[in-house]
């Protein structure tokens, strides 16, 4: 009961500060929108944004390995997806790109809004035209010097195992001849389950950003066949699931 009764009072909080940040974001993005046109400025404070919520949470410690192999480049970054933390936990690496996130997020008050700001790129999973529509929208940024961020898997995985990764942020790779940044999530599954808002305890979250692959190893291979193999190098660096 008190594991429930923990989650709820979080995600109230959540809600609470959350008019306070979108109002700053707001002013950020008034202020800057007409000479910083990638919104770094409003991107940086979004990574605060959601870094905050992962700070106040003592039972959580977060740990980010690898930040040093993010060079001054445009790249295709991915991960695997095991909960809704993955979202915070990317923002605390601190570094600029636009997310590829499902319509449905978009649609959350304030935290939504904040993610129109900052010009992310929104998916109606399913939908062909949708689709068509993000990976336009995918290569305009790129075209722009932004870096975007994807989970490939397309949804959260229930077990902590990977599931087949979907190759549209690989055909953006390889179509734009940008390097791929492999991201390994590992811990947050067993923090927040799929389907779960209950306090689940101290847990141990470890992000691993691994060397990039360079367009150069991937380009005769297939998207199928690159897909596997980023795949298979961010499986070998996520801990294994909590039984």
């Amino acid at each position: 009961m008190m594991d429930r009764v923990i989650g709820i009072l979080f995600l109230v909080f959540i809600a609470v500060t959350s008019l306070f940040f979108f109002a700053i974001a707001l002013a950020i993005w008034l202020l800057t929108v007409l000479f910083d046109r990638r919104l770094l400025l409003l991107h940086y404070y979004s990574s605060f944004w959601a870094s905050f919520y992962l700070w106040v949470m003592p039972a959580w410690s977060v740990s980010i390995e690898g930040r040093e192999r993010i060079g001054r480049k445009t790249y295709v970054a991915v991960s695997n997806h095991q909960s809704l933390l993955d979202i915070l936990v990317v923002f605390r690496i601190f570094f600029p790109f636009k997310w590829v996130s499902k319509a449905e997020v978009f649609k959350i008050p304030l935290i939504g809004w904040n993610m129109r700001l900052n010009r992310y790129i929104l998916l109606v999973r399913g939908d062909k035209d949708s689709i068509r529509q993000m990976l336009e929208d995918c290569n305009r940024a790129l075209a722009a010097g932004n870096s975007i961020f994807m989970f490939p898997e397309g949804t959260r995985s229930e077990t902590g195992l990977l599931r087949p990764f979907k190759t549209g942020a690989f055909s953006l790779a390889r179509d734009n001849r940008l390097p791929i940044l492999p991201v390994a999530i590992s811990g947050t599954r067993d923090a927040l389950p799929k389907y779960s808002f209950k306090f689940h305890g101290v847990k141990k979250i470890r992000v691993r950003i691994l060397e990039e692959i360079p367009c150069e190893a991937f380009a005769a291979m297939s998207v199928e066949e690159t897909a596997a193999m980023v795949r298979e190098r961010i499986a070998a660096h996520v801990d294994p699931p909590t039984p």
